[in-house]
């Protein structure tokens, strides 16, 4: 039987933000990742220019930085002034040596080469408002000041003008350096929202939103949280992350049903807030966390020792390996947020080089793609403009434990001014799906083909590696026209792009 797909209504225009990063002071992240003085590639700065190209291809907009469980225990001086100077810290969140070669002036370099835009997160775990508003005015002031002279000493006469700004992280976690509640965490960020608004009223402001969909306080912190800074926050954030558990990969592969939920649920709780107090203000979301990562064993324990010896130096920490089976999971993912555009406005794929991450590196050596890559990639350059849902009839059905009958085939489609994108994946672990794009509802009956890709493989769980880094890749898929039809199969486990002009 052949599944129609057909244009429905506009969700909105596709945020360039959607297609975000996040790095973290975390594992080999900064250092052998993207930071490497002695490596071959290395700059003038120390910077890898085969990872900055990589970064490059892969399309990053704006990206998260310094954390992450990293932020709730840093101190964000500690990483500006001339480095032979700079302290060596414990980092508690990952109990690592933190050596601040990297900081703000650094990291706002490598960005400017990358191409990539700073969203900074302050410290509110282990500090307050007087060091968020220092690190805004450093940040973000013109003016003649101690803070900004010290920038200007430090080699930035101009500001760097950041935007976006995450108060705190995942404070709702007990796991979190400065864990509150939600009261106490609402108070204190409607605190530092409208201090900070004092200095700069033109940033944008994000609010701690839940640390997942399962954490038991999920929709009540939303609540609480938006209560205390509805007035004050232009977005709460959300964070997920999907792992296959049990070897149970038809439920891993219907992930992206909890996202879909995950966003349904926290609007509905931002919008309840906004009818208590009578304001047609829409609070947006940052899903500034979001990947597969296998962060559990089967039994439900933590999986690998994430408790390093001895206070290392970026240790080697969460490099999971990625397959196509993962890969196919971040394509229905990045899906699903399109489909959110209206209310999606920002998120950030974490992380980007070595840890759980659509990057690797060796050090001294190579730096290669996962298969995560691809899907990432592809929807980034082509997943621009108007989003258009899509009406799916007759599509077949997989079983899920959790979401009971769910339909196999996902999409969504793009259009901007050089022609329109329809993005496809089959979630069904055993069977094809037979597909018919119908061009005259989207718009574009008279449209060529100029671009088909599909990431799959017969091997479910081939991955790109140190010794076979270009394994999977992405294919040309096959597309037959029938007059307003483009006609595809998709195999089991796929992600796949068609690009008309």
């Amino acid at each position: 039987m052949t599944t129609r797909l057909h244009a429905s209504d506009i969700v909105g225009e596709a945020d360039p933000r959607l297609y975000g990063g996040f790095v973290e002071h975390l594992g080999r992240h900064i250092y052998d990742g993207i930071h490497e003085p002695a490596h071959p590639s290395a700059d003038e700065e120390g910077f890898r220019t085969d990872v900055i190209a990589l970064v490059q291809e892969l399309g990053v907009t704006t990206i998260r930085y310094p954390g992450g469980n990293f932020v709730s225990g840093y101190r964000w001086e500690d990483g500006i002034g001339p480095r032979e100077s700079r302290p060596r810290r414990l980092d508690l969140a990952w109990r690592s040596t933190e050596t601040n070669q990297v900081g703000l002036h650094e990291f706002s370099s490598w960005l400017e080469k990358v191409g990539g835009e700073l969203m900074l997160a302050v410290n509110l775990g282990t500090r307050d408002v007087a060091e968020a508003l220092d690190l805004l005015e450093y940040a973000n002031v013109a003016a003649d000041t101690a803070w900004t002279r010290e920038r200007a000493a430090n080699g930035r006469a101009t500001p760097f003008d950041v935007r976006m700004w995450c108060l705190g992280n995942e404070m709702d976690g007990p796991w979190q350096l400065g864990h509150r509640d939600a009261e106490d965490y609402g108070k204190l960020a409607s605190r530092a929202a409208k201090a900070m608004r004092m200095l700069d009223p033109t940033i944008e402001l994000v609010a701690c939103g839940s640390s997942g969909r399962d954490m038991p306080t999920f929709g009540a912190w939303e609540r609480e949280v938006l209560r205390h800074t509805f007035d004050d926050v232009d977005f709460i954030s959300c964070h997920a992350y999907y792992q296959e558990r049990n070897g149970q990969a038809q439920e891993f592969l219907v992930s992206a049903v909890d996202t879909d939920l995950f966003v349904r649920e926290v609007v509905a709780a931002a919008d309840e807030v906004a009818m208590e107090r009578g304001s047609d203000k829409r609070i947006m979301l940052s899903f500034d966390e979001w990947n597969v990562w296998y962060q559990f064993a089967d039994d439900g324990t933590k999986a690998g020792d994430l408790v390093p010896d001895g206070w290392p130096v970026a240790p080697r920490l969460l490099e999971d390996q990625y397959n196509v089976m993962d890969a196919v999971v971040v394509g229905d993912l990045l899906i699903t947020l399109l489909q959110h555009a209206d209310r999606v406005r920002s998120a950030s794929l974490a992380q980007l080089v070595n840890v759980i991450a659509p990057i690797m590196t060796e050090p001294g050596g190579p730096a290669w793609r996962q298969t995560t890559f691809y899907p990432f990639s592809l929807t980034s350059r082509l997943g621009r403009g108007t989003v258009r849902a899509l009406a799916i009839d007759g599509a077949p059905r997989v079983r899920s434990a959790r979401f009971g009958d769910v339909s196999a085939v996902n999409a969504v489609a793009t259009t901007d001014d050089a022609g329109t994108s329809v993005f496809l994946v089959n979630r069904s672990l055993s069977d094809a799906a037979d597909l018919s794009i119908d061009l005259h509802a989207l718009g574009a009956a008279s449209a060529a083909v100029v671009e088909a890709w599909i990431v799959t493989d017969t091997d479910h769980r081939a991955a790109n590696t140190l010794a076979d880094p270009e394994r999977v890749a992405p294919q040309a898929l096959v597309v037959a026209r029938e007059g307003d039809l483009l006609r595809v199969a998709l195999p089991p486990v796929s992600w796949a792009v068609v690009r008309v002009r």
